[in-house]
């Protein structure tokens, strides 16, 4: 059984600001770019590579005229949220959005041995299809993993590939979809499953060494903190400055860097209202928005 649901909030209001915490062992200004502090310049080592940070409706929004979605710093486009993952031996991506085939050509995705869903919202599902052509290129099927929510979820709308007809073409998506029920290990990589909440819904979060992800999140339950002891880089939703029933504000995401005492902290499923050049005045040295493609070195 999962934990009890949490109460909805009955007022939408944060705590005092958060930003004003600095911490003497980090630098006060970090660069332009960040990608020199945070990734190795070796090709070899692992790495998370940001497909996307942007919310349901991307960024820009469709039909928006603001300040963020006319801008002209090409980090304030924003596709829906996933990342990848690549060792030595191993492709890792968690979630497949309706975007993933614009961000597989970007990044050059080369590799998907697994595949790890938070979810089962359209953004997060909806490139799925796309995965057939890692079969085609790696000439064997891809293992999919979800909680029983999600996978039970996914059987249903994507009934195609899970339950075909015997007389459908051979060109689906050939996907292996199993169930989670503790860490699993895709190459050199242990992939440590985050059981956390996305307003009611119980969805997944995942700690890859001392890395964390955590897409969709508006809070997170007491069996879980222990599981993030000793992270170092959490990739966290911040979706806006205010408040929002379903996901964290910066604020909350911030606060929850605070109490895990991580280095770096990367904001992601952002929407329009951040915009990236001005969000650093509100921000902790140790914190940042994210933007896709950038590179976070890991130590699986």
């Amino acid at each position: 059984m999962p934990p009890a649901r949490p109460p909805w909030p009955t007022v939408w209001w944060s705590a005092a600001p958060l930003y004003r915490v600095r911490r003497p062992s980090l630098p006060t200004r970090w660069p332009h770019s960040f990608v020199s502090y945070v990734t190795s310049s070796d090709p070899a080592r692992a790495r998370v590579v940001v497909l996307g940070c942007g919310t349901s409706t991307g960024v820009p929004v469709i039909g928006c005229t603001c300040a963020v979605c006319t801008s002209s710093d090409p980090r304030n486009r924003r596709l829906r949220s996933s990342i990848w993952i690549r060792s030595a031996d191993a492709g890792i991506l968690v979630d497949a959005g309706p975007d993933f085939r614009t961000q597989a050509l970007t990044q050059r995705i080369d590799r998907v041995d697994a595949v790890f869903f938070t979810h089962t919202h359209a953004d997060h599902v909806h490139g799925m299809d796309d995965l057939r052509m890692f079969n085609f290129l790696q000439r064997r099927s891809i293992a999919c993993y979800a909680d029983e929510y999600a996978e039970a979820n996914l059987r249903d709308r994507f009934a195609y590939i899970f339950n075909p007809r015997k007389d459908y073409p051979s060109t689906l998506p050939q996907l292996q979809l199993h169930r989670l029920d503790g860490s699993v290990s895709v190459g050199n990589i242990a992939v440590q499953p985050l059981p956390i909440w996305h307003g009611r819904e119980p969805i997944m979060g995942y700690r890859f060494g001392d890395f964390a992800y955590m897409t969709d999140v508006s809070a997170i339950p007491d069996a879980t903190w222990p599981l993030l002891e000793g992270v170092r880089t959490i990739l966290i939703d911040g979706l806006r400055f205010s408040p929002h029933p379903t996901h964290m504000s910066v604020d909350e995401a911030v606060a929850v860097g605070e109490r895990l005492g991580v280095e770096r902290l990367w904001l992601t499923h952002m929407s329009h209202q951040i915009d990236i050049q001005t969000a650093h005045q509100f921000l902790p040295d140790w914190a940042r928005p994210a933007w896709d493609g950038l590179r976070i070195a890991l130590n699986p």
